[in-house]
């Protein structure tokens, strides 16, 4: 058995195998929901019920698909240049860490505030992408290792800061920062309800990517380098630059996850910010095959799992884990996918 390269896909084997692959996955959720005693219409009624059943259940799914439009946009950008992002979630959390800072340190109106913050987290989240990307341009460090470990590494730090400097000398129990001012937040979208202007911000984002991506001179650099790094080079591509403002975009993202779920969100800092975003950002972009504007509808669907996940538990008695299952599977699925449509299977 051996893997044929297809130079020219069909359209049909482009869009269907995706759809297969969707189809699969929601196959082995049926299965389950069978194991655990439940029907599985039933239970897939209830999810897509509890996601989008009702106006809150719709603004909560959006709302907590703010920060995987962004950990997905951070993971598709890099993964174009074929930089393997496996840390988003560090990224996040030193957004959010400098939202905090600048949030609660500078004395300054809301309107000045809010940019600020913004800016101020996307600068710390390429930073902290730019070192483990250097690292591999400069001495060929894997950058899978190096961006995955700086996940640990920055909840370390953010846990030693909430234990000491930041750590709101008024709050009990979980250690937690100072909350930013009323004025410096995000407003709401609709009122009453959680749903902020992070989630405007995200589609903008998208946009913006979209467009970097396909009508500048940038976006075909990343393209080029991703494709063949060697030939790029050979072309005058200068690829370690190419990186270096891949990572800064990347990472800059990724951080604004961090910055929407303080400043339009919580409001304060705490370890459990984010309860995996930066790695489900991963499934994000697969699902939506790298293309930004996808990254927008991949990142609805997976929150509206995963929102309405917690009702289905509720009324039909089954795990709230087979959301999880259920976007490992689709990510593995997808993957194949991604692999036949490039490649055909060949005996001998």
């Amino acid at each position: 058995m051996r893997l044929e390269a297809i130079e020219n896909p069909t359209l049909a084997r482009s869009l269907g195998l995706p759809v297969l692959a969707l189809v699969a996955t929601f196959m082995v959720g049926g299965f389950l929901a069978m194991l655990a005693g439940a029907n599985p219409l039933l239970t897939f009624g209830l999810i897509v019920k509890g996601a989008v059943g009702s106006k809150f259940a719709l603004l909560e799914t959006l709302n907590r698909a703010t920060p995987l439009i962004f950990t997905g946009l951070a993971v598709a950008v890099a993964f174009r240049a074929k930089l393997w992002n496996i840390g988003a979630e560090a990224q996040l959390y030193a957004g959010a860490l400098v939202t905090i800072l600048i949030g609660t340190k500078l004395a300054l109106p809301g309107p000045l505030l809010i940019p600020l913050m913004g800016i101020g987290a996307m600068i710390a989240g390429g930073v902290v992408l730019l070192g483990p990307v250097l690292l591999k341009t400069r001495l060929g460090v894997d950058e899978v290792v190096t961006t995955l470990l700086f996940n640990f590494i920055m909840l370390l730090l953010i846990s030693m800061l909430l234990e000491g400097p930041l750590k709101d000398p008024m709050g009990m129990g979980w250690p937690k920062s100072e909350a930013i001012p009323r004025n410096a937040r995000l407003p709401r979208l609709v009122e009453g309800l959680r749903l902020h202007w992070g989630f405007g911000i995200a589609i903008l984002s998208a946009v913006v990517v979209w467009v970097v991506q396909t009508r500048t001179t940038l976006g075909y650099e990343i393209r080029a380098v991703g494709l063949n790094a060697e030939a790029a080079r050979f072309a005058g591509i200068p690829v370690g630059a190419v990186m270096v403002k891949t990572a800064l975009l990347s990472g800059g993202l990724a951080a604004l996850a961090g910055y929407s779920e303080v400043a339009g969100l919580k409001g304060n800092l705490t370890l459990d910010l984010s309860p995996g975003f930066g790695y489900t950002g991963i499934v994000v972009a697969m699902l939506a095959l790298l293309n930004p504007l996808g990254v927008i509808v991949s990142a609805i669907f997976v929150a509206g799992i995963f929102v309405g996940a917690d009702g289905m538990s509720r009324a039909a008695e089954v795990p709230t884990y087979i959301a999880d299952i259920l976007l490992a599977c689709a990510l593995l699925f997808m993957v194949l996918a991604i692999l036949l449509t490039k490649f055909r299977v060949r005996k001998g």
